[in-house]
């Protein structure tokens, strides 16, 4: 396969990257310096520490993406190394749902204070998106493991 082939998705990959990496180094550094009412602070300060503590599993699962669109380079996709990586897509997302889900009741504080019961819904976006892609992260997982034992039992059988 030509190693062009995937390069609209590995560009995709690193793109979906760098806004996460902006907010982080910028947005979220000036929420913690101006907090827009500085009574409930305290309230943000976890929001922020989870947000950062997302971020860890996030950018690893970005590379076991980019890892994975690597093996579909070299024709490799069809291996025990892709079930690997998307076994670790898999729990990188389940860690970040978790993380987003321990973050809720202090989102729930903040939109008490601020009259704003939307907010809530913003803290529920990641913990659900998340939930998706483990989920396709374990149908993908599954299908290739059985696209792989069918594969060794074609092997076996010439």
């Amino acid at each position: 396969m030509k190693k062009g082939t995937t390069l609209f998705l590995k560009l995709a990959v690193i793109l979906i990257g760098i806004p996460v990496l902006a907010l982080g180094i910028w947005g979220v550094f000036d929420l913690i310096k101006n907090p827009v009412n500085p009574e409930y602070a305290h309230i943000l300060y976890p929001i922020v520490i989870g947000i950062y503590v997302s971020a860890i599993p996030f950018y690893m699962a970005l590379y076991q993406a980019l890892r994975i669109l690597g093996y579909i380079d070299k024709n490799e996709a069809f291996s025990e190394v892709s079930i690997k990586a998307l076994s670790r897509i898999k729990k990188d997302a389940i860690v970040i749902s978790i993380v987003y889900v321990l973050m809720v009741p202090f989102i729930f504080l903040l939109a008490q204070i601020e009259d704003a019961p939307g907010l809530i819904l913003f803290g529920m976006v990641p913990i659900f998106a998340s939930i998706v892609i483990a989920v396709f992260a374990a149908v993908l997982q599954r299908l290739l493991q059985q696209a792989i034992d069918i594969k060794s039992e074609n092997d076996l059988t010439v």
